[in-house]
């Protein structure tokens, strides 16, 4: 009689392209991220599982960084293993990088740090292959203004003008960095961005609201094309009143790029969480 493999904790990352999914998390009448994972480990393990995600993506939001955590019994390789669930999955979520993750480790709670990108293309010249990953707008963007406001989102404070907590608590997070990257090179100067221009704003945070990220962009979007200026737009994160924010940018532009758990990987302990 074959011995019974050992229950272990298996962490992997996981890229997707959302567009054609309802976010992340799991619900009863429509297609998610995590139902086809958790289906597909379900497949190829026979035992129902359940995993658990670093960050909730909504609809259309992809991801190359996200992580999960689950349980499973699995006596065949962590390379196997991978494998097989790629094997099951569509063609639009990846697996990479499973291994066996270190005792405790949890994708969410263990997590001291989460990356988000913004990806902008500058021009009403479409791109067909780029598209659904990211939000093209017809005019150029003031970024010396741009740059200035996305400096006043640095530190600890109440972001509640941008997003709800999931939680319904409270609205206070922390933004590690706030950075602009033309990533085309067609303007290298802190000036006006020219036709052509691919523009990708990374945020590191401890944690956001929902919406925040996307709220945010559709904000300083405002203040590139002179709707507001950088010191209305200070006013706007200290009023803490959501509805002086912009509307969400669309969520094609928006990806869940880098979870990071410390330097040694392992994460913060879990009674801290």
């Amino acid at each position: 009689m074959a011995e019974t493999a050992p229950l272990c904790r298996y962490r992997a990352t996981v890229a997707y392209d959302g567009t054609d999914w309802a976010g992340f998390q799991i619900q009863a009448d429509r297609g998610t991220i995590q139902g086809q994972l958790e289906s597909a480990l379900g497949r190829l393990l026979r035992v129902p599982i359940r995993i658990a995600g670093a960050g909730r993506t909504d609809a259309g939001v992809h991801a190359l960084g996200q992580v999960i955590t689950f349980q499973a019994a699995w006596r065949h390789g962590t390379g196997r293993l991978e494998r097989g669930l790629n094997a099951l999955l569509p063609a639009s979520i990846a697996v990479r990088d499973l291994r066996i993750a270190p005792e405790g480790f949890h994708a969410r709670f263990s997590a001291t740090d989460r990356t988000y990108a913004y990806n902008l293309s500058i021009g009403a010249g479409r791109q067909p292959l780029q598209e659904r990953y990211l939000y093209r707008i017809g005019q150029a963007l003031d970024m010396r203004a741009v740059r200035t406001a996305t400096e006043m989102l640095v530190g600890r404070q109440d972001f509640g003008a941008f997003g709800q907590s999931p939680s319904g608590t409270s609205t206070v997070r922390e933004v590690l960095g706030a950075s602009w990257y033309d990533t085309s090179g067609a303007d290298s100067r802190p000036g006006w961005s020219r036709p052509g221009s691919d523009l990708s704003l990374y945020l590191m945070g401890t944690a956001f609201l929902r919406g925040m990220v996307r709220r945010i962009v559709g904000t300083l979007l405002w203040v590139g094309t002179g709707v507001i200026d950088p010191p209305t737009f200070g006013d706007i994160v200290r009023s803490g009143d959501i509805s002086r924010a912009a509307p969400p940018a669309p969520a094609c532009g928006l990806c869940l790029w880098h979870i990071g758990y410390g330097p040694d990987g392992r994460g913060r302990r879990q009674d801290n969480r």
